[in-house]
C-alpha cells in the first residue's frame, strides 16, 4: 500500500509549481512536507487526490490512482478550513460520515470517542461558528478521521492551535500512526515534522532539496551543533580549524563543528581557562540542513 510519486511535475500555464517530484512513503509511516508558502505542499496534495492532475509524472497508491472507488480509504485535511458555520458539530459529522459511506449510528459513536479524546464534550451540538479557531479545527481534525481512512493527509494541521491543543493533536496523529493509517503531514514548523516524523522531504520552489529517512538525512550532513556555557569568554574557539557557525549567546555559545574531532579539539581547549558549565553535543536540526541544502533561511 506504498504511496509513489515518480517524477511528478505541476504546471500552471507559464508557473512551474512542482518538478520533478518523486518521492515513496512507506505503508503505515509518517511522512513530513517541509517547505515555505508556495513551495508547492498544498499543490502535491491536491495531486495526491486527483483534485488537479500533474502535468506530467505518475502517482499511484496501491498501484493504482486515487479516484471516487478508494475515496472512503482517505482522509484528507485541507490547510484551509471548510466547515459548515450554522450546522452543528454532530449534525455536520454525521453528514460528512454519510458520504464516506457511515451509518448514522457509527458516526455518532466515533464522534463521542472523539470529542471525549480532545475534551470538548459539551461541543456536540453547538454550531460550528459559535466555537474557537482551535475547536473548529479539531472538529475539522475529526471530520478527516472519522470514517478511519487507511492514507491521511494532513494539510498544516497545528496552524494557529495554542500549545495545549498542538500536544492533543500530536498524540491523536501518533495514535492513529500505531493503528496503521499511512500519514503524511505538511507543515512549515520543521520542529513537528523532526519530532515526528521518519521520512521527509523539503521542497523549495517546486524542487525536492531534501529527501529520505530523517536519520540517514543527518548522517549524510556531517556538520554537528555544540553547545558551550563557561564563565569566560569563548570567542576565541572562532578561530579553531573545523568551527564553522559560532553564535554567542549570554553565558555561552552555540558551535557549529565539523566533526567529533573538532569537538575534542574545543573540549581540549577549554581545559585550564575556568569553569564550563556544560558541554553539550547535538545532532543538526532540520532548520540548519535546510539553510545548508537550500542555501537559504527559512522563515
Amino acid at each position: 500500500m506504498t504511496l509513489v510519486l515518480e517524477d511528478v511535475t505541476k504546471r500552471f500555464g507559464a508557473f512551474t509549481a512542482v518538478q520533478n517530484l518523486s518521492l515513496t512513503i512507506p505503508e503505515g509511516e509518517m511522512f513530513g512536507m517541509l517547505g515555505a508558502n508556495g513551495a508547492g505542499k498544498t499543490t502535491t496534495f491536491r495531486m495526491i487526490l486527483g483534485l488537479i492532475d500533474q502535468t506530467g509524472g505518475s502517482i499511484t497508491w496501491k498501484k493504482k490512482k486515487i479516484g471516487y472507488d478508494s475515496s472512503h480509504l482517505v482522509g484528507y485535511l485541507p490547510e484551509e478550513r471548510g466547515l459548515y458555520p450554522k450546522m452543528r458539530v454532530a449534525e455536520q459529522l454525521v453528514y460528512l460520515g454519510r458520504l464516506r459511506g457511515m451509518k448514522k449510528s457509527r458516526v455518532l459513536d466515533e464522534l463521542d470517542e472523539w470529542l471525549e479524546k480532545f475534551h470538548v464534550p459539551e461541543y456536540k451540538n453547538k454550531k460550528i461558528d459559535e466555537l474557537s479557531k482551535g475547536n473548529q479545527q479539531k472538529i475539522q481534525f475529526i471530520a478527516a478521521v472519522i470514517h478511519k481512512p487507511e492514507l491521511l493527509i494532513l494539510d498544516e494541521p497545528f496552524s494557529g492551535l495554542d500549545p495545549v491543543n498542538v500536544e492533543l493533536l500530536k498524540k491523536a496523529v501518533l495514535d492513529l500512526k500505531a493503528s496503521g493509517t499511512t500519514i503524511v503531514f505538511s507543515s512549515h514548523r520543521m520542529e513537528h515534522v523532526e519530532e515526528l516524523c521518519e521520512y521527509l522531504c523539503i521542497l523549495q520552489k517546486g524542487r525536492p532539496v531534501v529527501n529520505g529517512q530523517l536519520k540517514e538525512i543527518k548522517r549524510s550532513y556531517g556538520r554537528k551543533n555544540l553547545i558551550v556555557e563557561a564563565d569566560f569568554d569563548l570567542g576565541f574557539l572562532k578561530e579553531l580549524q573545523g568551527v564553522g557557525r559560532f553564535q554567542p549567546f549570554s553565558g555561552g555559545a552555540r558551535i557549529e563543528v565539523k566533526d567529533e574531532l573538532t569537538a575534542a579539539r574545543i573540549f581540549s581547549g577549554l581545559g585550564g581557562r575556568g569553569f564550563v558549565r556544560k558541554f553539550v553535543l547535538e545532532e543538526p536540526s532540520l532548520n540548519d540542513i535546510f539553510i545548508e541544502k537550500a542555501g537559504a533561511a527559512y522563515e
